[in-house]
């Protein structure tokens, strides 16, 4: 097993991680930057390391930094958490060559996934369903655009291969828009992402965002471990998730997982890993694979009762998974909230010092943050301060608990997007269930209108 973990992350999901190496008797090293000094994570590891200022490529994705910091504090191996460098092959293989584990899939597996072009290219060689589209980067050829657009139908969507996040992606609902699009993206993703490569799909009208999650060992196991509904989501920024996603049959859960685990063993992937699908009238389609830990991945655990951490852990010291397919059995239903320090409708972030935080508690709630009462959010990071996590018996009894745990949070001293959150779980749509991915723009732009006349 691991003797000690550097932890190359802040926030919320440094301090999920240092609780699973806790648990596990691991020693670990905390790093922040001078603006996270006061981060609960910093306070609660055996050990700490400042890297740098507050703004992160002086810190967070300072490679030399991260790579000294573990070499002065003897740790064996680093865990990237989400964000930052989690999907960054070239520090996962600086990692190993300075004789640290990284822990996550192979430099080389990072970077086949984490191009869209070779990510689909490989999902389609492995049997997984993937949007109509061209078949791999778009040609420079302007008539082999036109013409792969009418083979594909319009409207259609052109995104950046190395892109990511909600960014490089342009909608092209007419043939008379296509090259333009096609030109405007490519300087985006240049610009962006450092790779002008952009590839043409099909734009589905009212899909769902459904992922599968993995696990998957040295030893060629790989698992699933069902799947989550991240429909409700703003810009391409998922804001509400669930688990199970509501209206997926069994069949149709085996089917999909069967196929995303046999792909991990394909592609021989190490880790913990998600495929992010859309979903449209019974059908999935592969949109990309994250090659690390979801921020999500807490509803996952709820229903499944797998530490999906503590299995990364165990996964990268070189043993086998804890866990085989016919051990998984989803058990109820969860919600997680996102919690932000924003203005819950225009978004704009709302940085700066909690004087007071009463977090919701009680039987099936779950609440993943390192906020507390005088700590001060910088403006340098993610808005992200914390989830709410709920886990009933159904999903009924679930919306019940999140709307009590929702109307239980109080911070004071900055805004949160806590009212959009009530708001949300009281709308009839929501609760019923199977919302698409537009459902939220929609209704932010409806609240607007209303509140306008």
């Amino acid at each position: 097993m691991l003797k000690k973990v550097l932890i190359a992350n802040r926030g919320e999901i440094a301090l999920r991680v240092l609780r699973a190496c806790r648990e596990m008797g691991i020693a670990t090293v905390a790093v922040h930057s001078e603006a996270d000094k006061d981060s609960l994570h910093v306070k609660l590891a055996d050990e700490s390391v400042c890297i740098g200022p507050a703004p992160s490529p002086q810190s967070y994705l300072y490679i030399p930094a991260l790579i000294a910091a573990a070499e002065v504090t003897g740790a064996d191996a680093i865990h990237p958490g989400y964000g930052f460098l989690a999907e960054n092959a070239s520090f996962a293989e600086q990692v190993e060559q300075s004789g640290f584990t990284f822990i996550g899939p192979r430099a080389d597996t990072i970077r086949l996934m984490g191009d869209k072009v070779s990510a689909k290219k490989a999902m389609i060689e492995a049997g997984v369903p993937c949007v109509p589209g061209s078949d791999g980067a778009l040609p420079d050829n302007p008539d082999e655009i036109l013409k792969i657009a009418d083979k594909v139908g319009f409207p259609v969507i052109i995104k950046a291969s190395g892109g990511g996040g909600g960014r490089g992606m342009r909608v092209v609902e007419k043939k008379a828009d296509l090259l333009k699009a096609v030109e405007m993206t490519k300087a985006e993703a240049e610009a962006a992402f450092g790779n002008p490569m952009v590839y043409m799909e099909r734009f589905l009208q009212k899909p769902r965002h459904i992922e599968i999650q993995v696990l998957a060992d040295e030893h060629g196991n790989a698992i699933y471990l069902g799947e989550r509904d991240c429909s409700m989501q703003r810009r391409h920024q998922k804001i509400i998730e669930e688990a199970p996603a509501p209206f997926i049959t069994e069949e149709e859960r085996r089917r999909i997982g069967e196929s995303c685990a046999a792909a991990c063993r394909r592609i021989r992937y190490r880790g913990a890993g998600t495929f992010e699908f859309l979903y449209e009238d019974g059908e999935f389609f592969f949109i990309e694979m994250n090659t690390r830990v979801q921020v999500e991945h807490p509803i996952t655990e709820l229903v499944t009762g797998v530490d999906i951490v503590q299995e990364q852990l165990r996964v990268a010291a070189g043993m086998p998974l804890s866990y085989r397919q016919e051990d998984i059995v989803l058990q109820g239903h969860a919600f997680e909230c996102r919690i932000n320090a924003e203005d819950p409708y225009n978004f704009i972030p709302s940085p700066g010092t909690i004087e007071s935080c009463h977090l919701p508690g009680g039987f099936g709630v779950r609440v993943d943050s390192h906020i507390y009462q005088g700590y001060r959010i910088p403006p340098n990071y993610d808005s992200l301060i914390g989830k709410i996590c709920v886990h009933g018996q159904d999903r009924a009894q679930a919306v019940a608990k999140m709307r009590v745990a929702m109307d239980e949070l109080a911070i004071t001293g900055i805004k949160t997007n806590a009212a959009l959150h009530r708001d949300l779980f009281r709308d009839p749509d929501f609760v019923h269930g199977g919302v698409s991915i537009h459902y939220l723009e929609h209704w932010l732009e409806e609240r607007k209108a209303r509140l306008a006349k």
